[in-house]
């Protein structure tokens, strides 16, 4: 497989991983500190942002996405 590798400090190379990061701030402002959320709490938040409809994958969501490419090599 294929690795690449962003500069640092160059936002506009990491798109996808910006938009996740802007998409966790809704829930987890900046210099949250996160030991105040239980596990429970935090799968919620994960849930929630897998079962969200994403742009880049055609308005697909995430889980539906990965369920597709997980089943299409079985």
């Amino acid at each position: 497989m294929k690795v690449y590798f962003c500069d640092p400090h160059s936002p506009w190379q990491r798109g996808t991983n910006e938009n996740t990061n802007r998409l966790l701030r809704q829930y987890l402002p900046k210099k949250m500190d996160l030991s105040r959320y239980t596990q429970s709490e935090l799968d919620k938040i994960a849930l929630r942002l897998n079962q969200r409809p994403r742009k880049t994958l055609e308005f697909q969501t995430p889980a539906s996405k990965l369920q597709a490419s997980v089943a299409s090599t079985c």
